[in-house]
């Protein structure tokens, strides 16, 4: 009995029919005629409610479930899928309640639907995650009536259900199949004409209009009578590292990521690349203290690892220790690497206070420097001033815009590769910057 009556929700419709009653009794005092024709409608409207009770309670002829992905992708659209079966005789009408994970906080989630009777209806909403980490559904609450509408019956379905929030590994997907397709220039990645010959020797083959004549095979040309030439591919298994910084200067936030999350999505889209080229990929976070390293490997199960990894990141309110940084790549990666670092400067002078560092580890790694361009700005910059203190922010904000060239300018100064980027382009410019190093052999 205390299920049926947690159960029962009365309609709108039920409450209108009793203030229409109430009125009609109240006017009964003037006009005796209305008093009976009101207790008709009474009587009248209890049987209607005890009909639509035993319609609605008479079995438990409602079925719903949601089903939800394996895990989200932080950042992108991510589809949930409710199913709803009418096992009813009839036509009902059904509102559905699903009680969605905090993070998102939208509490306004409200579905109605009419289910012909025996039928099946589907329908998909999307969530868009902007942390990641753990998130958890609650109920799916349905809430049924039928054409007569005075009551509801709440049917609860499903049992909390943990779901988790990975970094953007439909970016990743995308980017793999342009690169799979050979279309990468068209999501904006370009060309880079090699220079040098940096690769390891594949075979000999006929020259074929377009085989670089500095190729040709003289030997091997005089004993077959054609011209032959010396075909080279990629130097394979070369070890790359994501260099992750943690710091507070990675709290940032645009278009509700942090610059860390751009960072991680980044670095998660680069690695499938570079292990689609063969090299050895790796993962190294830190901030006061080395957090977390993943040693370089060519193995597919490496993304998994990097995945899970990336997963559990989070920034820390301390600056970062770049010296600290430097002592361990000095002791824990003896082999020479690219090593991607993703970091933010705000100011030239927190860049000179790090520049040392910089260069000690450019000097045995190739190095590159990826920080951000803080693209809020452009917006101050581009817009029209109104009055003297608009002017002074518009100048503040080209001062800032002009810091971060200036930084970028120093750092190649210092034969450091560098990469400034708006935080919506990073992964396309980041997976750019790795094909240029390759393509120009400088590893």
């Amino acid at each position: 009995m205390l299920n049926f009556f947690k159960s029962l929700y009365l309609n709108q419709r039920f409450f209108y029919a009793i203030f229409g009653i109430a009125l009609l009794f109240l006017f009964s005092y003037f006009f005796d005629f209305l008093f009976g024709f009101t207790w008709v409608l009474s009587l009248l409207l209890l049987l209607l409610f005890l009909a639509d009770l035993v319609s609605l309670y008479k079995n438990n002829q409602i079925n719903a479930e949601r089903i939800l992905p394996q895990k989200f992708s932080n950042s992108d659209e991510n589809d949930v899928e409710v199913i709803l079966e009418n096992n009813y005789g009839f036509s009902i009408y059904v509102e559905i309640i699903d009680e969605i994970p905090v993070q998102f906080q939208k509490r306004d989630f409200f579905k109605r639907l009419k289910i012909a009777a025996g039928a099946t209806e589907k329908f998909s909403y999307s969530l868009r995650p902007v942390e990641r980490g753990e998130y958890f559904f609650g109920k799916l609450n349905i809430y049924t009536y039928t054409k007569i509408g005075l009551a509801k019956r709440r049917s609860i379905f499903g049992e909390q259900q943990m779901l988790k929030v990975y970094p953007s590994f439909i970016q990743m997907k995308k980017l793999d199949f342009l690169a799979i397709d050979n279309r990468l220039s068209q999501a904006g990645l370009k060309k880079i004409r090699r220079i040098g010959h940096t690769m390891e020797f594949e075979q000999i083959k006929e020259y074929v209009p377009g085989d670089d004549i500095r190729t040709i095979n003289w030997k091997a040309t005089a004993k077959h009578g054609d011209l032959m030439v010396n075909q080279f591919q990629d130097e394979k298994a070369q070890p790359i590292y994501s260099i992750i910084d943690t710091g507070r200067v990675m709290k940032m936030p645009f278009n509700g990521l942090s610059l860390l999350d751009y960072a991680i999505n980044s670095s998660l889209a680069f690695s499938n690349i570079a292990l689609k080229k063969k090299d050895k990929v790796g993962l190294i976070s830190f901030s006061a203290k080395i957090e977390s390293i993943l040693k370089a490997n060519a193995k597919l199960s490496q993304l998994q690892q990097i995945m899970e990894r990336l997963y559990n990141i989070n920034t820390q309110f301390p600056d970062s220790d770049f010296n600290m940084l430097y002592s361990n790549l000095r002791k824990r990666i003896t082999q020479r690497s690219l090593l991607m670092l993703y970091t933010n400067f705000e100011h030239i002078s927190a860049l000179k206070r790090q520049l040392p560092y910089l260069q000690a580890i450019n000097k045995k790694h190739v190095l590159v420097v990826i920080f951000f361009e803080n693209t809020e700005l452009d917006k101050i910059i581009a817009s029209k001033p109104d009055n003297t203190t608009d002017m002074a922010h518009q100048v503040i904000a080209e001062s800032f815009t002009h810091d971060k060239k200036l930084m970028a300018a120093e750092l190649r100064k210092h034969g450091i590769n560098t990469l400034l980027t708006k935080p919506e382009d990073l992964s396309i410019n980041a997976i750019n910057k790795y094909l240029e190093i390759k393509a120009r052999g400088i590893l």
